[in-house]
């Protein structure tokens, strides 16, 4: 109950302050100001939406199924918060640490389509229809290639334990086989015979010792845009076609919690690529000679420097790429619903299904 209600208050936290950033990237990216009356550089903006959402009057159309309009925003939000609960923060803190995260996390957050296709059709409105119809369409289509990209790095590390594949990518516990051959060729100094295992830092992430999983962290990262319905895939959400897509008659609280369901969708995506492809919440900084940066960077097991240390270069890592999910939708404009779907069947799963085998290859020339 604990790690339930520490991960709710960080959840929340980060929320917030990933709307904020939203609106200052979206400033600086057109030559704005962005939020500057509410508090210090308006930074209490973010804060204050949520009050004014909470006051506002929860409005139920007459002629929508009350049942299903009422339940969706819940299912929604649930299906993507049960996600974190496989997601280890640190060595040591994980909500649940269970063995088949990665096939525990695709089959959760698959449950938000059936709450968005309940939030279109309660709200008996044919636009929240339509909006619900290409989010379905969108989200079903690109878990194909992203879950591919995940094979990949699960046939790799051998593992379905996120816990595992995050020691794997550092100088903690480093169980994977022929990683000196892969880092060393990588690298090109195989003459030099340097067991980059106690080398730590960046190069035993994913995305280095086996070059193949950056292309499938590059098709994750494209699909996990897609499957938060971030621009340039927002068509379920087009303002200028649909209104608001889906959501278009919720109000107050529950627009909150669709609110914060969509954000809470772009933290755990870029959790998990973080997890997979960029040594999770293990250190960038290697050991160099008497330089010991990842044993000076990583803290120790079952101590609080553990703890922070690896809280620390998760976050930073995840935001990252939150921040380069801000910067892609003020950048580029929205695809069309043919141009969307070219892209994921007919780009990125036949690229993804080469990556699939290219690993297993991998595999088993490494072992």
């Amino acid at each position: 109950m604990l790690a339930f209600a520490l991960t709710l208050l960080l959840l929340l936290g980060i929320v917030i302050v990933l709307a904020y950033a939203e609106r200052k990237v979206a400033a600086f990216m057109q030559d704005r100001m962005g939020p500057t009356e509410a508090g210090p550089y308006g930074s209490l903006q973010s804060v204050l939406d949520v009050v004014k959402l909470l006051q506002k009057e929860d409005i139920v159309p007459a002629a929508a199924d009350k049942k299903l309009f009422k339940l969706a925003p819940i299912l929604i939000f649930a299906a993507v918060f049960a996600g974190f609960a496989v997601i280890p923060f640190t060595p040591d803190l994980i909500p649940a640490g269970i063995g088949i995260g990665v096939f525990y996390l695709l089959a959760i957050i698959s449950l938000d389509v059936v709450g968005l296709l309940m939030a279109g059709w309660g709200s008996n409105n044919k636009y929240a229809m339509l909006g619900a119809m290409r989010s379905v369409a969108q989200i079903v289509s690109y878990e194909i290639p992203a879950g591919l990209a995940i094979l990949s790095v699960v046939m790799v590390c051998q593992s379905l334990d996120f816990q595992e594949i995050s020691y794997q990518q550092g100088i903690l516990l480093n169980r994977f086989p022929g990683l000196e051959f892969e880092t060393n060729w990588l690298f090109g100094i195989e003459a030099l015979g340097i067991n980059t295992t106690n080398i730590g830092g960046i190069t035993t992430w994913n995305i280095f010792r086996a070059p193949i999983l950056l292309v499938a962290f590059v098709i994750y990262f494209i699909a996990s845009l897609a499957e938060s319905n971030r621009a340039p895939f927002d068509i379920p959400e087009a303002e200028s076609e649909l209104v608001a897509g889906f959501h278009v008659e919720y109000s107050g609280f529950r627009f909150a919690i669709l609110f914060l369901a969509e954000y809470s969708m772009m933290v755990l995506v870029s959790l998990v690529a973080v997890i997979l492809f960029l040594g999770s919440w293990n250190t960038p900084l290697p050991n160099l000679t008497a330089l010991k940066f990842a044993n000076w960077t990583t803290g120790t097991v079952g101590e609080l420097s553990g703890i922070l240390w690896g809280g620390f270069w998760l976050l930073s890592k995840t935001f990252v790429l939150l921040f380069l999910q801000l910067q892609i939708r003020w950048t580029y404009p929205r695809l069309r619903v043919d141009q969307l779907m070219h892209l994921c069947w007919k780009v990125l799963t036949p690229i993804a299904l080469g990556i699939v085998l290219l690993a297993g290859i991998w595999r088993l020339l490494m072992v």
